[in-house]
């Protein structure tokens, strides 16, 4: 009896945060995307399906948000096209949906993927408040919204995967998101670590906190559309996806990473709180 309440209370959980994740149309296209028969472009032993599976993508991501409004031109895209503010969980769905198709979904969906975010981009341009202009499809932003991402998803993963990676499969990690990159029109991607921290230390003399970026951080960490009882496990999300980031960025944004004595168990709950969701989201079958 109880291990059937357990597995009852696991599975109301998992589909609701399936459904807040993924979106309405989350259960048909995890259907779509795992039952269609075909080619794929990564196969089940590739790390990226070890990375993007994994519950720890929730700290990631934020994380990557974070640091990806750190370039005036590409927040300021954000700001005058994603509707961040307006249908968070739409964007939130369309991004998952994004990552699910092109590390699980088959070579044709996989390409129809990008080539509808390649046409959502060429029609994003303007200019920010600095006057520079700025155009969605620039291979310069392409590239710095793409390596703030990777380097996000594999920090957050190394530090509260299932199962971190070797050096090595950290390296065909990078290798991995280099393919999905090229497709969507980044030149010359980085391939492994090494060649990820460089592309993200020639970015740094671009980057700063605009007002919007600010802005941005205080909607994703303060004012997230969430009941009440559901902010307190995303507040450890948040508070680790911080943690994460360079001292710089935290400074940029007014964040903080908490009291350093305290550093241990912020850690303990961005592990206690990944643990929870990966407990209740579990794994679908992957061809």
């Amino acid at each position: 009896m109880i291990r059937s309440a357990s597995e009852a209370l696991r599975s109301r959980l998992g589909s609701r945060l399936f459904t807040q994740v993924a979106g309405p149309d989350g259960p048909s296209n995890r259907e779509r995307i795992h039952g269609t028969e075909g080619p794929r472009w990564f196969g089940p032993e590739r790390p990226i399906r070890v990375v993007h599976g994994d519950a720890s993508m929730f700290v990631g991501g934020l994380r990557a948000l974070l640091l990806q409004s750190l370039h005036p031109l590409a927040m300021a895209a954000v700001a005058a096209h994603s509707g961040y503010r307006g249908d968070p969980w739409g964007r939130l769905a369309r991004t998952s949906t994004f990552l699910a198709v092109t590390t699980y979904g088959t070579d044709a969906d996989a390409s129809a993927a990008v080539a509808q975010v390649r046409a959502v981009h060429a029609r994003v341009k303007g200019t920010a408040e600095d006057g520079r202009p700025y155009r969605a499809a620039d291979p310069h932003l392409l590239a710095w919204v793409h390596a703030a991402e990777v380097d996000s998803f594999l920090t957050a993963h190394q530090a509260f995967g299932a199962r971190p990676l070797s050096r090595a499969d950290c390296d065909a990690y990078v290798r991995d998101t280099a393919r999905v990159a090229e497709a969507l029109g980044v030149a010359e991607p980085p391939s492994d670590v090494a060649g990820l921290r460089g592309v993200l230390a020639g970015y740094r003399p671009e980057l700063r906190a605009t007002q919007a970026a600010r802005d941005a951080a205080r909607f994703i960490v303060e004012e997230p559309p969430l009941p009440w009882p559901a902010r307190i496990p995303y507040r450890a999300l948040t508070t680790n996806a911080a943690a994460l980031l360079p001292a710089w960025a935290r400074t940029e944004l007014g964040l903080s990473a908490g009291p350093r004595p305290l550093a241990p168990l912020t850690r303990t709950s961005g592990a206690a709180v990944t643990g929870l969701i990966r407990w209740a989201m579990a794994p679908v079958r992957q061809r």
